[in-house]
């Protein structure tokens, strides 16, 4: 089963993620100190909770993979198509970098970001060992951050795409992320004729395939091993924050990777 808990705890892992040295989990809100709208989980420091609480949160629910919270490693999103690449933990009041994936091959380090219906995208190269996560919302999807994040893990590691395993994690799902007119011609300038399969029109509502773009564009510059969640935050508020199925009021899930030390 991809579900796991530990005491009130509920995380995901992906079986294509199971190597020996690789840790890996995508926490559900369960398990948290958090109070309503942000119930329970909260990685979110920036959505109005608390910042101690959110704090306890983190190094509780990192306790579970014993990893200790000073080795992570975590950006500012602004669902941009910055990438870091970064070989050690982020110091102690050290200022966050406003970027939307980070890669690494150095064990120890443990890679962070936070969700709430944009899609977290967990990458591992198994002979160079390294790792990398991407935030894709909507802009990020059709700026390709993704096939940008695996260029990147080749420009500065070597990484041959084929090697690259890349998971899809829980997101707002193609069945209730509508979009409006401006970010349709966005998908069409990006996808081109593939947009046709990325987009669907229902009752007067057009709806945009997240996962399957992101699949398209990893396709697309040679990753093939994908794994996908297909579990949409927006159907299952009881697991997953969901920004648009809370109307914004809601908190952040947290997902991390790393290479053991």
């Amino acid at each position: 089963m991809p579900f796991y808990r530990e005491g009130s705890i509920k995380y995901y892992r992906f079986s294509s993620l199971g190597f020996p040295g690789v840790y890996h989990a995508l926490f559900t809100r369960l398990g948290g100190l958090s109070p309503s709208p942000w119930k329970s989980l909260n990685f979110g420091a920036s959505v109005g909770d608390d910042v101690m609480r959110v704090i306890q949160n983190r190094e509780k629910a990192l306790a579970l993979l014993q990893v200790n919270p000073m080795s992570v490693y975590d950006t500012y999103q602004i669902h941009s198509t910055e990438i870091v690449v970064t070989n050690r933990p982020l110091l102690p009041n050290e200022q966050h970098i406003k970027a939307d994936a980070i890669i690494t091959n150095k064990p120890g380090v443990t890679l962070m970001m936070r969700f709430a219906d944009c899609v977290p995208v967990l990458f591992f190269d198994p002979v160079n060992q390294v790792i990398g996560i991407s935030h894709a919302g909507w802009i990020g999807t059709v700026n390709k951050i993704v096939g940008k994040t695996v260029i990147k893990m080749k420009q500065d590691y070597g990484t041959n795409p084929n090697d690259v395993i890349a998971a899809i994690g829980p997101s707002i799902g193609p069945d209730h992320y509508t979009v409006g007119n401006d970010v349709l011609e966005k998908v069409i300038s990006s996808f081109g004729t593939q947009a046709e399969q990325l987009i669907t029109d229902d009752h007067g509502k057009t709806y945009f395939d997240l996962w399957k773009a992101n699949q398209y564009t990893l396709n697309e510059i040679g990753v093939h091993k994908i794994e996908v969640a297909e579990i949409c935050t927006n159907c299952n508020i009881n697991d997953w924050y969901s920004h648009r199925g809370e109307h914004g009021k809601t908190g952040r899930f947290g997902v991390v990777i790393g290479l053991c030390p």
